[in-house]
């Protein structure tokens, strides 16, 4: 696995998460995903994508900085800070957040299998 390939696949990923693109998401996230949110619930694939599709999760903007990407066989761990504004459920989603995510190598692409999400003060 190369490191570029962890970039782009973050890139895309993003990109998703900010268009609200199911198919995007449907395609990075593994089926088995794992997410800690920062009030401390653990969230599935399934449970991520349906507040898409919900329309609950609506982001105007989205902006990365300070990406780490440290490379272990066909496993990538990117630490990244991720200013966010929008909404969920109603509520602002404003701030900076700092995340942890785990991507694995699959045959077809590169998959999300685990990772969690802190609110920086």
């Amino acid at each position: 696995m190369k490191t570029e390939a962890v970039v782009n696949a973050e890139i895309e990923l993003l990109r998703g998460i900010k268009k609200a693109d199911i198919s995007v998401l449907e395609k990075m996230l593994h089926d088995d995903l794992l997410f800690n949110l920062p009030d401390g619930n653990t969230i599935t694939k399934e449970s991520d994508l349906e507040s898409y599709r919900l329309g609950k999760m609506q982001i105007e903007s989205l902006e990365a900085s300070d990406q780490i990407i440290n490379i272990i066989n066909d496993v990538a761990i990117v630490a990244v800070t991720v200013s966010l504004w929008g909404t969920y459920d109603g509520n602002p989603l404003v701030g900076a957040y700092r995340y942890i995510r785990v991507w694995k190598q699959f045959e077809e692409n590169l998959k999300v299998i685990a990772g969690s999400c802190v609110i920086l003060q």
